[in-house]
């Protein structure tokens, strides 16, 4: 999954374009390293970030949706969202799969509108919001914590007719480095779930902090940390790089098999 930002101000630049044109070459690169799927988004959720609406989240996806969806049809597109109007817009403009980071709890509607559009979901842990989620995460044991809250939103997700769920435990949000590498280490307790499991470390504080790097330079720990992921049992890889990433995964997969 390569990551498509339609917004001024994410963490990391790559990929990141306001401009139609420019997300539509960062499109084209992105299938032509081996991207499946395209995500796109146009509210930031890094640390601190406050709230969008979803008029000004649509003024800046839909342009880059129908041009992307027209220029490649065969490419999947989903759409970074946290809001049910912005879903719903997405998807009659060529999405899907919704990317919902809180798990519909920010727009108490998501759950309802994804089982209406009958497209896959993606759930994501996050502990708060993107504006509150860093202000000291706690948890008794992270890794239990989280994988609960995903089996019920599993569960909240079959009610509201939802068939195909994608879990994410959610690296980077509502969670210290430390808790980050925790789940890392047990990603694969996750698979219990049943579900397809999509790992997002690229670029993140669990690399910049630990190697004292910034995003910009995060490429080599990114790597490394996919291919721990791989293992552990992650279908998903959701990235900046798609090329090096595709690199992992055939490495990886090399490995597999012997």
């Amino acid at each position: 999954m390569g990551v498509l930002n339609a917004t001024p101000d994410s963490f990391y630049t790559k990929g990141r374009d306001s401009n139609t044109g420019g997300l539509l070459r960062n499109a084209e690169k992105m299938l032509n390293e081996g991207a499946t799927i395209l995500d796109i988004g146009g509210a930031t959720t890094k640390p601190g970030a406050g709230i969008m609406g979803a008029e000004e989240e649509l003024q800046r996806v839909i342009p880059a949706i129908e041009a992307i969806a027209k220029e490649f049809p065969e490419a999947w597109l989903s759409i970074d969202t946290y809001n049910s109007a912005t879903a719903r817009e997405a998807v009659a403009a060529g999405v899907s799969i919704i990317n919902d980071v809180s798990a519909g709890s920010i727009d108490s509607n998501m759950l309802q509108t994804v089982g209406e559009l009958k497209v896959p979901y993606i759930a994501m842990h996050m502990q708060g919001t993107p504006k509150t989620m860093q202000k000291n995460p706690t948890y008794n044991n992270v890794v239990t914590e989280v994988r609960s809250y995903l089996v019920d939103i599993c569960d909240r997700c079959k009610q509201a007719g939802i068939t195909d769920v994608i879990i994410d435990p959610g690296f980077g949000f509502g969670k210290t480095v430390e808790h980050n590498f925790e789940l890392l280490n047990h990603l694969h307790t996750f698979r219990m779930l049943g579900k397809p499991i999509l790992a997002g470390l690229s670029r993140k504080s669990i690399v910049c902090r630990t190697l004292g790097v910034s995003p910009e330079d995060a490429l080599n720990g990114t790597t490394a940390l996919n291919m721990v992921a791989l293992q552990q049992g992650a279908n998903i890889l959701r990235v900046h790089d798609v090329k090096e990433a595709m690199e992992v995964m055939r490495l990886w997969e090399k490995l597999a098999m012997i």
